[in-house]
């Protein structure tokens, strides 16, 4: 499998799509078409946490990522993380949430963590656990997003 590597961060806009786009560019991954993974570690994956994302081909190709994203224009918090549990050196769960307060989300992943461990016979380690957090102002939207991507970007056509 390779390297995924959990990035993350936020960003403001006149439009949703600015705020999510800025995010998107905090976290080095805005030149990819992101393709939605679901929750699954492979055995044999690495996991890096917030390193910088290098050179994963080039740009507009797809990109393999599970993503939590919230996006507000409220003035209010909103919050975004990815929790994840695996055997040592075996498969395991990402779980990803967003939110509007940070608390909230924290307890969202733990519970879904527990409740994805209780549907598989596999030997869990430790959880761990990234979150961003942000708020917007009443002038333009706000993005926070966590991601973990999976390897290198490839051809969509």
């Amino acid at each position: 499998m390779g390297t995924i590597r959990i990035v993350s961060g936020t960003g403001t806009g006149p439009t949703p799509t600015a705020a999510y786009d800025a995010a998107l560019a905090e976290a080095g991954v805005h030149n990819y078409n992101l393709i939605t993974l679901s929750s699954v570690i492979p055995a044999n994956a690495t996991i890096e946490v917030g390193v910088d994302v290098p050179n994963l081909g080039p740009p507009g190709q797809g990109l393999p990522v599970v993503e939590a994203e919230a996006t507000t224009d409220s003035g209010e918090e909103v919050a975004a993380a990815i929790g994840w549990t695996r055997e040592p050196e075996g498969p395991g769960i990402f779980y990803e949430v967003s939110g509007a307060d940070e608390e909230t989300v924290r307890n969202d992943v733990r519970a879904g963590l527990e409740a994805g461990r209780g549907l598989r016979e596999w030997s869990f380690g430790e959880e761990n656990l990234v979150i961003e957090t942000t708020d917007a102002t009443e002038e333009e939207y706000a993005t926070a997003i966590v991601l973990a991507v999976y390897g290198q970007s490839h051809a969509l056509v």
